[in-house]
Parts: C-alpha cells; structure tokens; sequence
C-alpha cells in the first residue's frame, strides 16, 4: 500500500497543480492583506485614531442606525442584532475582537475561504484523481496489476487526504508569512471568545469562554480541514462515477456556488439544511454568527456532512471495484 500511495503523490507531483494551487493561494493572499491594510487605513483616517476601543464604539452606533431603518429584512435585522449584540460584549470586557497581527489574518482568511475558496482548490485534485486514468487511457493499464481494486482505490484517496492537508497547511504558512510583513507577526496569545449560542430570544452568553487566538486558529483549522476533506470525497466520487474531468468539476463547481447562494436565501426552505453546500461555513458556529436556517449548530452540521462524506464514500468504492472498464 506505501508503494502505491508514493506512485499516485509522484503522478501528483508531476502534474505541477500543488505548485498552480500554492501560487494562487500566494496572490489571493497578497489581494487580501493589501484589502484589510486599506480597510484599517481608511477606519483610521475616518475617527482620526487607531484606538480599537472608538473603532468598535463607531461600529456599535453604525449597526444600531442601521437597525432602525425600515428597509431591511426580518432576517438581516435579526443578524445585526446579534453582531451587535456580540460586539457589546467584546466592548463591555475589554477584548479586542479584531487583535492586529498575522494570527487574526489567518483566521478571518479561513473564515472567509472554508466554503467557497478551500474546496475549490481541493476539488482541482479530486476531480482528476480517477478520471484522468479514463481519459489518459492507462485505467487498463493500472487495473492488470496484481492488486486488488480497492486497494488501488485506496491509495488514490489517502493521497488526497494527504494533499488536503497540505492546500491547508499551505493556505495557513502562506497567509502567516505574507500577512506578517504588514500586520506584524506577533499575537498568538490574545483572546478572543467562543460559545455564542444563537437562540429564539437572540444571543446567548451563558456558554462564552475566553481562548488563546491560537487555540482557536488550532480548531478553526480542524473545522476547514474536516469540510476540505468532505468536499474532497464527494468530488472524488465524482471523479470514480464521470469518467470526464471537466464534467465532475462542473458539476462540483455548481453545488459550491449554488451553496454560496442558498445559504443566504434559505431560511424559510427547512429541508435545506440537509444540503452538503448550506452546512460548510462550520466557522460561523465558533464565532457565533446566525445559521442560515434556525435550529442548525455545529454538531448538527458536521453530522450532515459527516453522512455525505461516507454515502460518497461507500458509493466511490462499490462503484470501482464492479464497474467493468473499456
């Protein structure tokens, strides 16, 4: 099994797309390190200091005007409510949601990226892992071999786990390396809470707990590796069940963009919670943003997801190992 997960890392290797990936993380990093600088600068200039405590005042009287208007909907002034609500609390004890530095870059980048961005880059891997046998035409070649099918299978998938962890692990050195010449490198240690339950009445404090920003980048990372991974299956299953590349990463391509869009239109569409898509943004649930439906929480997602991840799964194998190849 060593030898045939080493085989399918060097075909990686050799196509150069973990090289293409990094590249584009790299740009998409710079773009946003040089949007947050801008953003600082221009709050800066706006209140005439720096001092986060008036930044997160002016931001408090902003949404409570904002909330007063007769415009929005039901919906967007029950998330306000709740923004607002959380950043009275981080006002009220003295915590500074946003501490500058590279740790808080890295985490508001992997909030931004577990849904849309991150299974992007994951499903250029996974939609050619299989396909590309069938396309290339060496599918007849590799199932001659004296190995069983599924094993064969097999090391195609622990070599997308292990290409998973490193588009995050490059994802997060990236972010740190480049973020840190503007924001500076230091700010491992500040606080910042976790546990704010959203409920009928609003938003609950009674679970909020005080972390070290590296414990929670710690699970941040383990909330965006878990969706990389399931992300990766169902485009994997793709990958075994559409014998073309470019089809499956369609196909993938329009759930995560039709996800995108659901999660901020599905509200009253209760049986939606049940699309892989609308359960990505497992970060929300840390930070204590509002679900896109109501009665989702992080168990209830990773659940959903954890079901998806082992249907595509069971359907990748069976469908392999029976499958008649021509």
């Amino acid at each position: 099994m060593t030898k045939l997960v080493q085989n399918e890392m060097l075909k990686l290797i050799a196509k150069k797309r973990l090289i293409v990936i990094g590249i584009i993380i790299g740009v998409l990093v710079i773009l946003f390190t040089y949007a947050q600088y801008k953003e600082t600068e221009t709050q800066r200039k706006k209140l005439g200091t720096s001092d986060w405590r008036t930044i997160l005042q002016q931001q408090i009287v902003d949404t409570t005007n904002r909330l007063s208007s007769s415009r929005i909907s039901d919906e967007w002034k029950k998330q306000l409510q709740i923004s607002l609500q959380q950043k009275q609390y981080y006002l009220d004890h003295d915590i500074n949601p946003a501490e500058p530095g590279a740790p808080t870059f890295i985490r508001i980048f992997l909030e931004n990226s577990i849904d849309l961005f991150i299974p992007l880059m994951v499903m250029v891997i996974a939609s050619d892992l299989v396909s590309s046998e069938h396309s290339m035409g060496t599918v007849k070649l590799l199932l001659t071999r004296p190995v069983k099918r599924w094993k064969i299978l097999l090391s195609k998938y622990i070599t997308l786990c292990l290409a998973v962890s490193l588009i995050i692990a490059i994802a997060g050195i990236l972010s740190y390396l480049i973020s840190g010449t503007v924001f500076g490198y230091k700010g491992w240690g500040a606080p910042i809470l976790t546990g704010f339950n959203i409920t009928d009445e609003g938003l609950s404090t009674s679970d909020v707990r005080l972390l070290s920003l590296w414990e929670f980048l710690l699970m941040d990372l383990g909330l965006v590796w878990f969706v990389a991974i399931v992300v990766g299956t169902l485009s994997f299953m793709l990958s075994v069940l559409i014998r073309s590349t470019a089809a499956g990463m369609g196909v993938m391509l329009a759930a995560l963009i039709s996800g995108a869009i659901l999660s901020n239109m599905v509200s009253s569409w209760e049986s939606a919670k049940y699309f892989f898509m609308v359960n990505l943004r497992l970060t929300d649930y840390m930070k204590g943003s509002a679900p896109p439906i109501e009665g989702m929480n992080l168990s209830f997602s990773m659940m959903v997801l954890l079901v998806w991840w082992a249907a595509a799964l069971i359907v990748s194998f069976v469908v392999f190992t029976k499958r008649d190849v021509y």
